[in-house]
């Protein structure tokens, strides 16, 4: 089994990278997300397997190539750059965040009244609509997130309620 394990480590790995690359670029220029997305996740994870499969078998040149510089550099400006991503958003210093988080926290935090007439109704008259299904709205200037509060539900299912009845 070990020899069918390291004689299949590597041909793995080439195969699963080249999906992986092949899906990264789609999802980074937004073609296809929805057939990409659950693609590159999962394969991706599939990807760990072959990969220390074959720094198993590779071990001692492996630790003879660390201890040189561009394999020293190499992890280091890897580092680096995938902090350079993560710690703005680990530290709530990120500029904005997504572009659907922005849109989806402006409607939380926006009024009733504001939001309505994007949906085809006034401020009252999606007030009324809202409490006759269920949900507790104390005026037509609370917020999304608010209603949700007293209503025991989230954020996204209130405008999920709003988008459902839209006129």
């Amino acid at each position: 089994m070990p020899t069918l394990l390291n004689r299949y480590a590597t041909p793995f790995i080439t195969g699963l990278f080249l999906v992986s690359l092949v899906s990264g670029v789609a999802l980074f220029f937004h073609w296809g997300s929805f057939a990409f997305h659950g693609m590159h996740e999962w394969l991706s994870m599939v990807l760990i397997v072959p990969f220390v499969l074959h720094v198993w078998k590779n071990w001692r040149p492996l630790l003879n190539y660390i201890k040189k510089p561009p394999m020293l550099v190499a992890i280091v400006v890897s580092l680096v750059a995938g902090l350079a991503f993560a710690l703005p958003a680990m530290t709530g210093q990120d500029a904005g965040g997504s572009p659907q988080r922005v849109v989806f926290e402006a409607f939380e935090n926006g009024a009733l009244a504001n939001i309505a007439p994007l949906f085809g109704h006034d401020g009252e008259g999606l007030t009324s609509v809202l409490r006759g299904n269920g949900l507790t709205v104390a005026n037509p200037d609370a917020t999304i997130k608010a209603i949700g509060e007293a209503s025991g539900k989230s954020a996204f299912e209130v405008i999920g309620q709003i988008a459902a009845v839209k006129r």
